[in-house]
């Protein structure tokens, strides 16, 4: 479960940072939505995926409240999700 954990942060920080940098300029400078749709669609599945396993696996592997709430918040942080993969996902 905690490399589906993993996987998911990475996952989860690359649709963050796709839709940042690529589906929101496409839908507000050049009027295109659909790309917003769809990745944004894509973020929305991992980061709910994202927070539930974070919150599962903190649970179960005793985390201190402080390491899941912080990792919750990577989540919503550009690059968050690396950081917490590699400093806390172990």
């Amino acid at each position: 479960m905690l490399k589906l954990l993993k996987y998911t942060a990475i996952l989860e920080g690359i649709s963050l940072i796709l839709l940042f940098s690529i589906a929101m300029p496409l839908k507000y400078v050049f009027d295109e939505p659909l790309a917003v749709e769809i990745v944004g669609m894509a973020h929305g599945i991992l980061f709910i995926v994202y927070i539930i396993l974070v919150f599962i696996l903190g649970i179960l592997r005793k985390w201190k409240f402080i390491i899941i709430v912080l990792s919750m918040l990577a989540s919503v942080i550009p690059f968050g999700t690396f950081y917490a993969e590699k400093k806390w996902f172990k």
